[in-house]
């Protein structure tokens, strides 16, 4: 049986509230790394390419590391308290699905908290990997350092580390009302927070004014911060964000918003009870922007 929109509302921010101890101290030491490597409980969490596999509790599948198991194949994701570590493999092959494939959508909420955290830093990492093996300074080939967190150059030595990209995601409220608007790629009534990559030499608060106005020609006051969530498609930091908006007249960036409206707190509540004369629909109980969306309900 599906939970209910206000079970789903409830849960905390998807892929946050990761446990395990990353271990930073064991990457950078050799010999650290080595008694790791060599513990009786050591574990490989096991991946469908890109894709989490989970069991029936909710966990993401482990194996034992086998024996004939190569360092420079694998990342060190963390320690547990005992000192077992575990890793997972990078040489892996993605996808060429799209971003997000639906079973993804379909596997995350099946997930306890901390093992969809922990899918969100194996994901990412197995795929910078593979979309980094040349240098960007001079082109040549890369090898992997500190147990799977960087690529060495083996000709100019230059490092290499898995990056995050930073999003800002934002809704503007004006007068009781906040605004929210439809990628040309959503289904029809489906609306989510406006967003957009921060630009070097920008703050956040700068890139909330902008986007704003570049998407939907509004200029914004006040930006308040709300919180963060991890998004390993592939590897982005959602920054979500309140602005305050000087007036609601609206021009829009068509390619980037197909639609934009100004909702209600009475239009956000039908919206998440579903109903039939809901004037849009929320964003999944995945997606930073429906905690954002019910968190402005409640206030």
């Amino acid at each position: 049986m599906s939970d209910s929109i206000e079970q789903q509302a409830s849960r905390p921010l998807a892929f946050t509230g990761g446990k395990l101890d990353r271990a930073d101290q064991v990457r950078v030491h050799a010999d650290k790394l080595a008694a790791a490597w060599a513990h009786p409980g050591a574990r490989v969490l096991v991946l469908d390419g890109l894709d989490p596999v989970p069991d029936a509790a909710g966990q993401l599948v482990t194996v034992p590391l086998p024996k004939d198991a190569q360092l420079g194949d694998h990342a060190l994701l963390g320690v547990h308290e005992d000192g077992a570590p575990l890793v997972s493999l990078i040489k892996t092959q993605p996808s060429q699905e799209p971003t997000i494939p639906p079973r993804v959508w379909s596997i995350i909420p099946l997930l306890a908290p901390d093992q969809a955290a922990l899918y969100a830093g194996a994901r990412s990492v197995a795929d910078w990997h593979h979309r980094h093996p040349h240098c960007s300074v001079c082109g040549a080939k890369t090898e992997v350092a500190k147990a799977g967190w960087s690529r060495t150059c083996v000709s100019c030595g230059s490092e290499h580390f898995p990056r995050t990209d930073p999003v800002v995601i934002m809704l503007a409220e004006y007068e009781g009302k906040v605004l929210v608007g439809r990628n040309p790629r959503f289904p029809p009534r489906r609306f989510s927070a406006l967003a957009g990559f921060i630009e070097p030499g920008e703050t956040i608060e700068e890139a909330v004014r902008r986007e704003l106005w570049e998407e939907a020609g509004i200029r914004v006051g006040r930006v308040d911060y709300l919180m963060s969530q991890p998004w390993p498609f592939p590897s982005n930091l959602m920054i979500a964000c309140m602005a305050q908006a000087l007036d609601d007249k609206l021009t829009l960036d068509i390619e980037e918003i197909a639609e934009a409206i100004w909702v209600s707190r009475d239009d956000v509540r039908r919206a998440f009870a579903e109903e039939e004369d809901a004037l849009f629909q929320v964003p999944t109980s995945i997606a930073v922007a429906h905690h954002m969306l019910k968190m402005w309900l409640d206030a």
